[in-house]
C-alpha cells in the first residue's frame, strides 16, 4: 500500500479545509443549497483533485484525462469548490452559486460549465452514464486503457432501482476501468437512510452484483488514496468504495443532522461555521509539526 508523507497529508487536509470554507461561503451567499453532504465529501474531493485524478485544469478537454461523474448532483458545492481551488475557474466565481445566469447551477449543468463531464440532477442515473463512458473507452482502447471512470454516488440515491440495473450490467461486463465511490453518510432528505429505506448489508449486496468492494474512513487521506490504488489493481471486475463519512464534517452544528441535507446556513450560522473551520485549520497545522 502507498504511504503518503506527512507533508502530503497536511497539504490535502488543508485543501479540504479550503474547500469546506468555500462551501459555507457559497451557501451563505446563495441562501439555498445542500450543506451536509457537500461538507462531508470535502476530504474525498481534495484527495481526488489534488492527488488521484488524472486531469489538467489548463486543458479540461485533454483526451487522456480520467472522467469524474457526480451522480448525486445536489452536492455540487463541493465539486465546484474543488474545481475552483484546483484552477478550473476563479475561486471568486464560487459566490455566484445558484444565481441567475451563473455557470454554477444548483445541479451540475454541462451546457453552462463545459468542463463538467455530465449534467446531473435526477438521482440514480450517474452510474449508468459512467458505465457508458467505461464501455466506450474499452471499445476505443481495449483493456490497455490507462484511463479510469469514477462515479460518485450518495447512499440515499441507492433507493433508486436504476442504480441496481446499472450495477448488474457493470458486473456482467467486468468493467475494470470503472470505480464507484458511495458517500455512506447515513442521511437523506427525509431522515436517516436505515429508517427511510434500509440499505444494509450494503457490502454484501454490492459483492453479489459482481463488484470488488472496499470500505474506508472517508476522512482519512491515506485510506482514500490506498483504496483507489487497490481498485485500480483489480482487473477482473469493477470496484466500489464505500466511504463512511460524517455529514456536515468540520462544523459541529451541522454534523450528523439530516435536516442540514438540503438547508443552507444563514449569516449567523455561517459565520460561526467559518470561525470553527478557521480553528480547525490551526489544529491541522499543529498536528503535523
Amino acid at each position: 500500500m502507498l504511504h503518503l508523507s506527512d507533508d502530503k497529508i497536511t497539504f490535502l487536509e488543508e485543501k479540504a479545509l479550503e474547500i469546506r470554507k468555500s462551501i459555507v461561503e457559497m451557501l451563505m451567499e446563495a441562501k439555498s443549497g445542500h450543506t451536509a453532504g457537500s461538507l462531508g465529501m470535502a476530504d474525498v474531493f481534495s484527495a481526488f483533485y489534488f492527488h488521484i485524478l488524472k486531469h489538467d485544469p489548463r486543458n479540461p478537454s485533454w483526451e487522456e484525462r480520467d472522467r469524474l461523474v457526480l451522480s448525486n448532483g445536489h452536492i455540487c458545492p463541493v465539486l465546484y469548490a474543488a474545481m475552483a481551488h484546483s484552477g478550473y475557474f476563479p475561486v471568486e466565481e464560487l459566490k455566484t452559486l445558484r444565481k441567475f445566469g451563473s455557470r454554477l447551477q444548483g445541479h451540475p449543468h454541462r451546457e453552462f460549465l463545459p468542463m463538467l463531464e455530465t449534467s446531473s440532477g435526477p438521482l440514480g442515473h450517474g452510474l449508468s452514464q459512467a458505465i457508458g463512458m467505461a464501455f466506450a473507452d474499452r471499445l476505443d482502447k481495449g483493456f490497455s486503457s490507462s484511463r479510469f471512470i469514477y462515479c460518485f454516488m450518495g447512499d440515499g440515491e441507492l433507493d433508486e432501482g436504476a442504480v441496481w440495473e446499472a450495477m448488474m450490467l457493470a458486473g456482467k461486463e467486468r468493467l475494470r476501468n470503472l470505480i464507484a465511490i458511495v458517500d455512506r453518510n447515513n442521511i437523506q432528505i427525509d431522515g436517516f437512510t436505515e429508517n427511510v429505506m434500509p440499505l444494509e448489508p450494503l457490502r454484501d449486496k454490492f459483492e453479489s452484483f459482481g463488484w470488488h468492494v472496499l470500505e474506508i474512513d472517508g476522512h482519512n487521506m491515506e485510506a482514500i488514496v490506498n483504496a483507489v490504488e487497490e481498485a485500480k489493481a483489480i482487473f477482473e471486475k469493477p470496484s466500489i468504495i464505500i466511504a463512511h463519512t460524517i455529514p456536515g464534517k468540520g462544523v459541529k452544528m451541522f454534523q450528523n443532522d439530516y435536516k442540514w441535507h438540503g438547508n443552507p446556513p444563514d449569516q449567523k450560522q455561517g459565520g460561526s461555521a467559518l470561525a470553527e473551520l478557521r480553528t480547525l485549520g490551526g489544529q491541522i497545522a499543529s498536528e503535523h509539526e
